[in-house]
């Protein structure tokens, strides 16, 4: 597999409580299969799709054992560097630089306007091995109560060019609250701005998508196994789509790329 270009998403893991149940709903919403967890990285367990590997879920760390958390890796190619233009730029580093092993790099970091995300300098670990395929990543959003420091936070350190999205035809105009941030001339994250809508308890974060092969069976399923509905399902030109909560509160939103509606599907996953 090519390297990432430098901020690039390449991989998604989520913090949970109760990591066997959040196998149990991931494993009948999404369709992924576990591997065996690695008690010297904190009972680190890979999540997969058809085989390859898309995700990761792991127990939280001592002292945050109330909090589910997902958090989206973003490609570096020295994570330190990195780490060191996050707080150039005003950004928070939280967890330094580390190894892991022989598998790559990590740093977790916030943005200006709060989100989590976390930094991946790849060594045998290269992130995602499959995208925009059943159960696998398709696309993210950084939700934001800080939308001009997001913006220009991110562009910053990641070079990211910002547009509005229909400034190229990918939809109509979706009004002054969404962003595309593009690299190298293709679009690798959304940013949209949270407004009045969202309670004000709702601190900013990144919204994952995954892929399914029908939104309504997996929001049927979802919801039946506790978990909760905030937004949809919609069509739009990338695919039929919701946005839900986990029962154990972690935000995440499925999308079926195979169906659009008001122009031509193209595909937001990114390999």
């Amino acid at each position: 597999m090519a390297v990432r270009r430098e901020g690039t998403p390449c991989w998604a893991d989520v913090t949970f409580t109760d990591v066997e149940a959040a196998k149990r709903f991931y494993g009948d919403v999404l369709g992924w299969t576990f591997g065996e967890s690695s008690s010297e990285y904190g009972n680190y367990t890979q999540a997969h799709a058809d085989g390859k590997a898309v995700a990761a879920v792991v127990p939280p760390m001592p002292g945050q054992e109330d909090r589910s958390a997902r958090c989206l890796h973003l490609a570096a190619e020295d994570a330190a560097a990195t780490a060191a233009r996050i707080r150039e730029h005003g950004g928070e580093v939280i967890r330094e630089p580390m190894r892991v092993g022989g598998f790559g790099t990590m740093c977790l970091a916030r943005e200006p306007g709060g989100a989590l995300f976390g930094v991946w300098q790849a060594g045998s670990h290269e992130g995602f091995e499959a995208t925009g395929v059943p159960g696998a990543y398709a696309w993210a959003e950084v939700f934001t109560r800080e939308p001009r420091k997001t913006d220009s936070f991110l562009s910053a350190v990641y070079g990211y060019r910002q547009r509005r999205p229909e400034e190229q035809g990918d939809v109509g105009d979706v009004g002054d609250g969404f962003r595309l941030y593009d690299l190298g001339g293709r679009p690798v994250l959304g940013r949209m701005a949270m407004g009045d809508d969202f309670p004000p308890e709702v601190a900013s974060y990144v919204n994952v998508y995954f892929t399914v092969p029908d939104c309504d069976e997996a929001v049927a399923t979802a919801t039946g196994l506790g978990g909760l509905l905030r937004f949809g399902p919609m069509g739009t030109p990338f695919g039929r789509f919701a946005a839900l909560t986990d029962p154990q509160g972690a935000n995440f939103s499925v999308i079926d790329v195979t169906t659009a509606e008001g122009g031509t599907p193209q595909t937001r996953a990114v390999s």
